[in-house]
């Protein structure tokens, strides 16, 4: 009778230490973020961009609100060329990791709930992280100045100083 508890009790502890190295293997699932708010959108022009970006205009300008908004999303490694915008631009971060440059500046990384203010005729750049994408809504400021003059692609070096 004490051999049987014995070995009903080994048994046990061995279905337990199964479960446990199973549950230890199965890798965890990343948090899930909530739901977009907005839509993609459409493909933007890749005479712009490196890679593939989303855009959905959300404002579009006119006489009373000269002040386009857009909801971007950049596929990893996706990044807008160099450009600049006269009355400057103001990125707001939804989600992912994103990459912000200035012209001679070094990169700053990007994630949901930061804000940039991008100086007015001051060249830069943004896109995604190589591996995450980044979402992000741009707002364009004071466009009777001009809404953007773009400029170079970003070079994979240039990308990659991080």
């Amino acid at each position: 009778m004490k051999n049987k508890a014995i070995a009903w009790a080994s048994s046990a502890l061995l279905v337990m230490l199964i479960c446990v190295a199973t549950i230890a293997q199965t890798p965890a699932k990343p948090m899930a973020e909530p739901d977009l708010i907005f839509p993609k959108g459409q493909r933007a022009p890749a005479t712009n961009f490196t890679g593939t970006v989303w855009v959905q205009q959300l404002i579009e300008p006119d006489s009373a609100f000269n002040i386009p908004v857009g909801y971007v999303t950049f596929e990893p490694g996706a990044r807008s060329h160099w450009h600049s915008h006269a009355g400057g631009q103001v990125l707001l971060a939804m989600g992912g990791i994103g990459y912000y440059q200035e012209k001679g500046k070094p990169i700053q990384i990007l994630r949901k709930g930061d804000a940039v203010k991008c100086p007015p005729n001051v060249p830069h750049w943004h896109g995604a992280s190589p591996t995450v994408e980044f979402r992000q809504v741009a707002i364009i400021p004071n466009t009777a100045t001009g809404r953007v003059t773009w400029l170079q692609p970003v070079t994979d070096t240039e990308y990659n100083t991080l």
